[in-house]
This record gives structure tokens, C-alpha cells and sequence, in this order.
């Protein structure tokens, strides 16, 4: 599962361009939680060509639209709309759109718990270490903070690091 984003511009605008509108809606969920009442909707969509080629993404199978609609629950606000695109090497007989559509929702539970712990809590984004190993070496640790942290117990990455900051031997007791 490759979720495109818009770091990939040419990759969303050909997956834009597919017919969406000819193609049926297979599945949806309607939920709350959060604060908010939100409906996903999940399109499929074969991709033409070997490998992929149709779109230009190798070993791509199937394309995925993902439609979520959201508002707050207590809230006359009006529903906000973003659409999702997605491509996997899985075809239509490797998998079912329930399926499909739990394997993306837990694609954004790592995306949540990781990657914007990252970019948020230690600015990986702005981090200007970037030749030779350094950026790995520096996910790796990141990853390692995080992950001692949750299993010490915490549940708020940013004030677990606050705090090892203000009594540094708790950072001892992190590694042990």
C-alpha cells in the first residue's frame, strides 16, 4: 500500500484522472469519534498496463480513492472533504474492499503514532543533517526514543521527552 501525497504531483494528477465518476462506491463507513462525524468512501480501480505502467508507479495493481467527509459533532459547521489516493500491488483477487479499506486506516495508524511524532515532536523536517548516514542514523534514534518512551508508558511522546530533558537520569532508566 503506497498512499500518494502531494509530494508526488504528477503520480495524484494521473490518479486524479482516472474515470472515478463511472467507477461504484465498495465501500463505506460511517463513524464517530474525536469530536467529529466522518464517512469514508473507498473506489477501486484497476490499473491498466504490466506492471503498473498505466500510471507510471511500478508493480501497481489497483488504484484507490478514499473520499472522508468530516465535521464536528456539536457543529451547524459545513462537512469538509478531502480525498485520498492510494496504489497497492494487491489485485482484486488477492484482497476485498473491507479489507482494503482496514489495511489503509492502519497505513494512518502508523502515519499517526510515528511519522507525525517525528516531524512534529523532534522537527524531523527541519533537521539539516542530511548527507552520508546521518539521516538514518538519526531516524533510528528518534524511533528508539519513541519507542522506549511507549513502552515505559507513556502515552504523550512530547511531554515524555520534556521531561527525561528536566531529570535527565530518567533517560537511564529508559535504556534499561
Amino acid at each position: 500500500m503506497f498512499i500518494v501525497k502531494g509530494n508526488r504531483p504528477a503520480l495524484r494528477t494521473r490518479l486524479a484522472d482516472l474515470p472515478w465518476q463511472t467507477i461504484p462506491v465498495v465501500d463505506e463507513v460511517r463513524g464517530r469519534g474525536h469530536g467529529r462525524v466522518e464517512t469514508r468512501t473507498l473506489q477501486l480501480c484497476a490499473i491498466t498496463g504490466p506492471g503498473g505502467r498505466g500510471i507510471g508507479f511500478p508493480h501497481a495493481r489497483l488504484a484507490a480513492r478514499i473520499i472522508r467527509r468530516r465535521r464536528p459533532i456539536d457543529s451547524a459547521k459545513r462537512w469538509s472533504t478531502e480525498t485520498v489516493y492510494a496504489v497497492t500491488s494487491l489485485g482484486f483477487a488477492d484482497v476485498r474492499a473491507h479489507q482494503l479499506a482496514e489495511i489503509i486506516r492502519e497505513h494512518w495508524h502508523v502515519e499517526n503514532r510515528l511519522h507525525w511524532v517525528r516531524d512534529v515532536t523532534f522537527a524531523e523536517d527541519l533537521s539539516q543533517i542530511r548527507t552520508g548516514t546521518g539521516p538514518a542514523v538519526m531516524a533510528v534514534l528518534r524511533n528508539l526514543a519513541i519507542s522506549r518512551h511507549r513502552l515505559a508508558g507513556a502515552s504523550n511522546i512530547a511531554a515524555a521527552c520534556r521531561d527525561t530533558a528536566r531529570h535527565p537520569l530518567r533517560a537511564v532508566d529508559l535504556l534499561t
